[in-house]
């Protein structure tokens, strides 16, 4: 039994990109899938499917590469806030990750946004992870 499903899915993402790996397929989740649409919205992955068994569904997810060296589109998946201690932050103290180059994906009230949108829409929430 998995105890941490977020970190699960980050390792999945993470494994497969190390390893070079095109397709990876993950359990999916209502949390999951509002990541996933972030990572492709904000270009860290190619494309992504989520398909309905009669369990809880898988997502299939195309790793995005950059076409001539082969470097991964995500070069780092840091998880924040875990089952034993929560990382909460308010709309001023949104972190910036690399500079802005990054992106942090938040659990807020308003659904699962990244925290530029939290920052514009003045919503704080948990800090999931940061993706860059």
């Amino acid at each position: 039994m998995n105890t941490d499903p977020i970190a699960d899915y980050l390792t999945r993402i993470r494994n497969a990109s190390a390893a070079r790996k095109k397709m990876v397929e993950i359990p999916g989740s209502n949390i999951k899938r509002e990541m996933t649409k972030i990572l492709f919205d904000q270009g860290y992955i190619r494309d992504f499917k989520f398909e309905d068994d009669n369990k809880q569904g898988i997502i299939r997810i195309a790793l995005k590469y950059n076409p001539s060296t082969k470097v991964p589109a995500i070069t780092k998946l840091q998880r924040i806030s875990t089952p034993g201690l929560r990382s909460y932050a308010s709309a001023s103290e949104m972190p910036r990750v690399l500079n802005g180059l990054g992106i942090a994906i938040v659990s807020t009230s308003k659904g699962v946004i990244t925290n530029k949108e939290a920052k514009r829409e003045n919503v704080g929430g948990e800090v999931i992870c940061h993706v860059y």
